[in-house]
C-alpha cells in the first residue's frame, strides 16, 4: 500500500530541504527522498563550500524558525567590493542606515546542520534518504515513486529539487536550453592573516571572477574566507594539482595583499561551470525549484537566493490554492506559479550570463571601458541603491515568506 502526502519531493538538499519546511509552516505534509547519506553531506571538516544568503532569504529563514539557531554562525556582509583585476574604478556597496547588512555567509555544512535537525523534528516531513528511484509516475489525480527497496510514496504533487541534473526533470520531458562556459570553479577554504572586516570581494579577471567571501572566525580565532576561484576548464588540472603552498601564493597575487597572508584549509574542490534554463518549470502534477529549473554562473552569488524565491513563490500558491478549495497539484496554482517566477528566473539568469561575458572580453581597452562605468556607478547613490536591492533580493514581486 502506497504511502501519501500533499508533496512528494525529489531532492533533500538545501532548497528541497528548505521547501519541505516552508511547506510543513503551512499545514502540508511531504515525501522527501534524496539519494545522499546526510552523514556524509554534514560530515566534520572545513572544505570551503558556503552560501551567500539575502536578506530575502534570510527573512524565509526567519520566518521557518531557523534563525535562532542560525544567527550565531553566520557572517554578516558588511560591504561588497567589485573590482575589474584590482585596478583603480571599483564599486563599493555598502548598506544603508537602517539595512543591515547585505546579507549573510554561512558555510553549507552549517545550513545542512539546521536543516536536517528542523526536518527530523517535523512530523509532517518523511525523510527518505540514502533512497534510489527506480520508477515515478505522474496520473491524472496524483503522482508517485517507487524506490529501489520496494517502497510506494504518493503525493498529490511532484516536485522535482534534484539540482542540475534532475532525473524529474529529464523523465519529464522538459526541454532545456544549456552552454557550457569552459570554465571549472575551484572552491577553496582560507584562513588569513588580516580580518576580511565582513568585506565579500568579487575580482574580475579576464578568465573569471575570483570571490573572496567573509566566514566566522574559527574556535582558535582564525580569520577564515571562503574561495570561489574561476579558472580555464584546461587550467583547472594544474591548480587542482598545486600543493597548499604554491595554491596559497597564486591565491595571495591575485589578492594584492587585502587579506595578508593566506593559508588554505581542508580539500579544495571544482566543478565546471554553465548555464541552463527550462523551457518550462511546471508539467501536469509536477513543479520545478532551484537548480533543476534554472542554473546560472556564480558571479553573483545568486543561485541558491533564486531557488529559495521558488520556495517561497510554490508555497504561497499551494496555501492560497487551499484557501480556495483546491489541492496541491491543481493545473491552476501549477500556472500561477509558472507565471509567477519563469520571468525572474529568467532575468537573474540572463544578466548573470551577460556580465560573466562582459568582464571576460581581455584587454587594456575594454577594462578601462569597464572601469570608467563602475566608477560612474559609484558616484550615483540612485543606481547603487538598485543594484544593492537587486543583491539582498528585496526587489520585485516577493512572496510572503520572504518579505521581513
Amino acid at each position: 500500500m502506497a504511502d501519501k502526502r500533499e508533496l512528494l519531493i525529489i531532492g533533500g538538499g538545501l532548497v528541497g530541504m528548505t521547501l519541505a519546511l516552508a511547506a510543513a509552516r503551512k499545514g502540508f505534509s511531504s515525501h522527501v527522498v534524496d539519494r545522499a547519506d546526510p552523514a556524509e553531506l554534514t560530515a566534520e571538516g572545513f572544505d570551503g563550500r558556503a552560501s551567500a544568503i539575502s536578506t530575502a532569504s534570510w527573512n524565509l529563514f526567519a520566518n521557518i524558525g531557523l534563525v535562532e539557531q542560525l544567527e550565531p554562525l553566520g557572517c554578516p556582509i558588511s560591504s561588497i567590493a567589485v573590482s575589474d583585476a584590482m585596478r583603480p574604478g571599483r564599486i563599493d556597496f555598502q548598506p544603508e542606515p537602517g539595512d543591515g547588512s547585505l546579507g549573510r555567509m554561512f558555510a553549507n555544512r552549517t545550513l545542512r546542520l539546521a536543516l536536517f535537525e528542523a526536518a527530523r523534528a517535523e512530523p509532517l516531513i518523511a525523510w527518505h534518504s540514502s533512497a534510489e528511484i527506480v520508477a515515478r509516475e505522474r496520473g491524472e489525480h496524483s503522482a508517485a515513486v517507487t524506490l529501489a527497496d520496494g517502497a510506494r510514496l504518493e503525493g498529490a504533487l511532484l516536485v522535482g529539487a534534484e539540482g542540475r541534473g534532475s532525473p524529474t526533470r529529464e523523465d519529464a520531458g522538459i526541454a532545456v536550453a544549456r552552454w557550457e562556459y569552459r570554465h571549472r570553479a575551484v572552491i577553496a577554504g582560507l584562513s588569513h592573516s588580516r580580518p576580511h572586516d565582513g568585506v565579500a570581494w568579487e575580482v574580475f579577471y579576464p578568465a573569471g571572477p575570483f570571490a573572496l567571501l567573509p566566514l566566522r572566525d574559527d574556535e582558535q580565532g582564525r580569520h577564515r574566507s571562503a574561495l570561489v576561484w574561476t579558472v580555464n576548464e584546461r587550467e583547472a588540472e594544474g591548480v587542482l594539482a598545486l600543493g597548499p603552498r604554491a595554491f596559497a601564493a597564486e591565491a595571495e597575487k591575485r589578492m594584492h595583499g587585502i587579506l595578508g597572508t593566506v593559508t588554505v584549509e581542508g580539500p579544495r574542490s571544482s566543478w565546471p561551470l554553465g548555464f541552463h534554463h527550462t523551457a518550462r518549470i511546471t508539467a501536469p502534477r509536477l513543479a520545478l525549484v532551484g537548480d533543476a529549473a534554472h542554473g546560472i554562473h556564480p558571479i553573483a552569488g545568486q543561485g541558491f537566493n533564486l531557488g529559495l524565491r521558488d520556495v517561497g513563490a510554490l508555497v504561497e500558491v499551494l496555501a492560497e490554492g487551499r484557501r480556495l478549495g483546491l489541492e496541491p497539484g491543481d493545473a491552476q496554482g501549477l500556472t500561477r506559479y509558472e507565471t509567477w517566477r519563469g520571468l525572474d528566473s529568467f532575468m537573474v539568469a540572463l544578466a548573470t550570463d551577460g556580465l560573466t561575458r562582459l568582464f571576460g572580453i581581455p584587454g587594456r581597452a575594454p577594462s578601462a571601458v569597464r572601469r570608467l562605468g563602475m566608477a560612474g556607478v559609484q558616484r550615483m547613490p540612485a543606481l547603487k541603491r538598485w543594484f544593492m536591492n537587486e543583491a539582498r533580493g528585496v526587489s520585485g514581486d516577493l512572496p510572503e515568506l520572504l518579505r521581513g
